[in-house]
């Protein structure tokens, strides 16, 4: 996810974005113990998006606080 297409997301969207990503990591981390993950770069590009839209959800608060 770029953050250009996170920018345009509404804080509701983003925060369903963050729940849904960090339920499928632990999803993935629990099939990767089980040595049934075929793509593990999964679980690195998931951790990624988590923070780019944590990082988008502080400027936005930090903007509101800011006004």
């Amino acid at each position: 996810m770029k953050a250009s297409e996170i920018r345009e997301k509404t804080a509701e969207e983003i925060q369903q974005d963050v729940e849904a990503s960090r339920k499928e990591i632990f999803d993935l981390r629990m099939k990767f113990q089980l040595n049934q993950l075929e793509n593990t770069a999964r679980i690195r590009i998931l951790r990624r998006d988590v923070a780019r839209l944590e990082t988008e959800k502080t400027v936005r608060r930090k903007s509101a606080e800011s006004k």
